[in-house]
């Protein structure tokens, strides 16, 4: 498909096929304050989807990002002097962050490789399904309790689960790699300023009230990832990912990457 804004043209739209296979291993990085430990340089270049202000760590850690990933329209609003620092990229953008941005500039789209995120409840230009018009999807796995799902084909639409990690997710499982590992997904701590943001301006976070809806997201990714033989893995040593069994992995851990142990920092 492609970005039509005002009658005009702006960019097009590409298939999340096109990113099947470019990496062995997929970095889902977030903003947390847990992320100033990690470094990044050892990720290898092309592996990471940078997660909103996660952007600012290109040329500071990250030199070449998988993607970007933008989903709440607000975060567009607030910081796109962040995107604008963006060349060429990938770029996984819900239909609000791309109607926000062509409000600011839509030039900045122009060149851009732009991956739909389209919310499976409510698709774009369509009615809202039905639990049960969802749940018969055969692309389509949901919870035991009915309050969590995946889709395995999410250029189909991906739920949207409090955090656009979990739209991240979908799209990491259906490219296939090795590994997905998560960088800076906090959760528990969300209330503390972001690594972008200073003391006292900190943007009001909703990870907090959707912990509990953002881990059945993660522990059904998880279930998928194991019965595709993806290994996923938590490299924040504070994260609520934790309660998932996903427990730290300390592969990046900064003094790791020093050549000291942990035992002696």
């Amino acid at each position: 498909g492609s970005i039509v804004y005002r009658g005009s043209a702006v960019a097009q739209l590409i298939h999340p096929a096109a990113l099947k296979g470019v990496s062995s291993s997929v970095h889902i990085v977030g903003s947390g304050p847990s992320i100033k430990d990690n470094d990044l340089g050892l990720t290898g270049s092309q592996s990471c989807i940078l997660l909103n202000g996660a952007i600012g760590l290109v040329d500071a850690g990250v030199s070449a990002p998988l993607a970007i990933a933008v989903e709440d329209e607000r975060f567009i609003w607030r910081h796109f002097n962040l995107l604008r620092t963006i060349k060429k990229t990938t770029c996984l953008l819900s239909t609000s962050a791309i109607r926000a941005i062509c409000e600011i500039d839509p030039s900045w789209l122009h060149g851009q490789q732009v991956i739909l995120i389209d919310d499976i409840r409510k698709p774009y230009r369509h009615q809202r399904r039905s639990d049960q018009e969802i749940a018969s999807f055969d692309f389509v796995e949901m919870s035991g309790d009915g309050t969590a799902g995946f889709s395995m084909e999410p250029s189909r639409g991906v739920f949207q689960g409090g955090s656009v990690l979990i739209s991240a997710l979908q799209f990491a499982v259906y490219w296939g790699p090795e590994e997905i590992g998560m960088f800076g997904i906090d959760i528990s701590n969300a209330s503390q300023p972001r690594f972008y943001e200073r003391e006292g301006i900190t943007a009001k976070s909703g990870l907090v009230e959707g912990k509990k809806r953002i881990l059945a997201h993660v522990a059904l990714a998880k279930k998928i990832s194991n019965q595709r033989v993806i290994r996923l893995s938590n490299f924040s040593p504070v994260s609520a990912l934790r309660e998932c069994g996903l427990d730290y992995d300390d592969r990046f851990a900064r003094s790791q990457s020093l050549g000291f142990s942990r035992a002696t920092v």
